[in-house]
């Protein structure tokens, strides 16, 4: 059994992940985990007994009225002369990786941009959305998209409309502003007769001036990365979301940048967040992200907090409250210096929060249209999943990173023995950086999914 915290009535059994009594706990006593309660007893629990869904309910309901009570953040910088293998791009952004992205503007061009990738080697990340929206819903489609166009892994893209959509060429242009004509191009299929070798003739002319960038040294305070879990379980928050945090940290006190999301999983952990905020202001900000969401939820006369999953249930993990105690420790103990809406750009060294929901494949998006180059993603259960930026796959416990070794790229169990992994793990990272392909980008597994809040016509 292991021990997280000496507050703890919990312990966690080593083999499945599940709690088990330390004490006997009362009737209506809170359960108590990672030193905070995850919870109370819905009946009289003995000593040495399964603590989870048959006997523990979550103690939220509704919203809370927030105080800010600023808390001791993470250390002050430190000087490195570590660096990455960058592409520095006309705008002196820096990208790890140089491939031709096609961005399609409206799902109705999906065929034709997959026949295109397949023809020429770009990549196609289809999507159902860009017609049929209004308002606040076709600008969040809008903002990722501007997010993938703008993205520095890009070397050159394709934005590949039809010419009738809502999200028509013309109306995007508008929304995406500036833009480097050698780096995009525009194509709409139903000007051209011959729309495929138009987009073959375009994409070649982007693939020669990408390759007019070689890789060169870039400090690693140029590097962003995205914090996602999924597929959590009982060890998540024990193994590989501390491993996070403490890479996250390391990588802050060097002025690099982190970007954690998952709002819904943030419930009753984010007073833990929202003291480490810079200042006030940042701290209102965080405060209306958390608000917001539960608005949302209520809006679609939804249950705030309607979580976890059945795999995580599966995997030992019983109310939200541990769930997000164990999901925000991927951000460390560093400062959080900002506040992030959909397709908004990470501009600021240190901690951003980002809004959107839990869903593995909408977070991964969101956080790479906030422009981070590459993702760190924490499993339990095992994902293939993989989004346009090098998606890192970290198991919390032995059994997976052996299992599905085509799936993970990272183990972290070695935290279950006190070993501390970080530096093997900043080491991956930068070589990840360099060009050392991940196994979502092995596999082929890249994809994307828009965040939806509105009615199609």
């Amino acid at each position: 059994m292991l021990l997280i915290n000496k507050l703890d009535n919990v312990e966690v059994n080593i083999d499945d992940g599940h709690k088990y009594a330390r004490r006997d706990i009362a009737c209506g006593e809170k359960i108590i985990k990672y030193g905070q309660p995850i919870g109370h007893a819905t009946a009289d629990i003995k000593k040495g007994e399964h603590v989870h869904t048959h006997n523990v309910k979550t103690n939220l309901s509704g919203k809370i009225e927030y105080k800010y009570v600023p808390s001791e953040v993470y250390g002050d910088r430190v000087d490195t002369d570590l660096t990455f293998m960058g592409y520095v791009r006309k705008n002196g952004d820096v990208g790890i990786r140089n491939d031709i992205w096609i961005v399609n503007t409206v799902g109705c061009v999906n065929k034709v941009a997959e026949k295109l990738a397949t023809l020429t080697g770009a990549k196609a990340f289809s999507h159902p959305f860009g017609c049929s929206q209004l308002g606040d819903d076709q600008t969040t489609t809008q903002a990722i998209l501007r997010g993938m166009v703008n993205h520095p892994n890009a070397g050159g893209v394709l934005v590949l409309g039809l010419g009738c959509e809502n999200n028509n060429l013309e109306v995007f242009k508008k929304f995406l502003g500036e833009w480097d004509g050698e780096r995009v191009r525009f194509l709409n299929t139903q000007d051209f007769d011959d729309d495929i070798a138009e987009g073959v003739r375009l994409i070649n002319e982007l693939k020669e001036y990408a390759s007019s960038f070689k890789r060169e040294p870039v400090h690693i305070s140029k590097l962003r990365v995205g914090l996602k879990c999924g597929g959590s379980d009982g060890f998540s928050g024990i193994t590989a979301n501390p491993l996070v945090g403490r890479f996250c940290d390391k990588l802050v006190s060097f002025g690099g940048s982190c970007a954690l999301t998952e709002v819904p999983e943030m419930f009753g952990a984010e007073h833990l967040l929202m003291n480490r905020c810079v200042d006030e202001a940042t701290f209102n900000k965080t405060v209306s992200l958390i608000n917001d969401f539960k608005d949302y939820y209520t809006r679609y006369n939804q249950v705030i907090y309607e979580n976890p999953s059945p795999g995580n249930k599966k995997g030992g993990i019983t109310t939200l409250e541990e769930k997000s105690l164990g999901c925000v420790q991927k951000g460390g103990l560093s400062p959080v210096v900002d506040v992030l809406s959909y397709g908004d750009r990470i501009e600021k060294n240190g901690l951003s929060l980002l809004n959107g929901p839990g869903n593995d494949i909408v977070a991964c998006t969101n956080l790479m249209a906030a422009g981070v180059h590459l993702i760190l993603f924490t499993t339990g259960r095992g994902t293939p999943l993989g989004t346009a930026v090098p998606t890192v796959k970290i198991a919390t416990n032995h059994s997976l990173a052996e299992r599905k070794s085509n799936w993970i790229d990272f183990d972290a169990s070695p935290m279950l023995d006190g070993v501390d992994p970080t530096d093997d793990l900043l080491s991956y990272v930068l070589r990840v950086a360099d060009g050392e392909q991940t196994k979502n980008e092995i596999n082929g597994y890249e994809e994307i999914s828009i965040f939806k809040d509105g009615v199609t016509l």
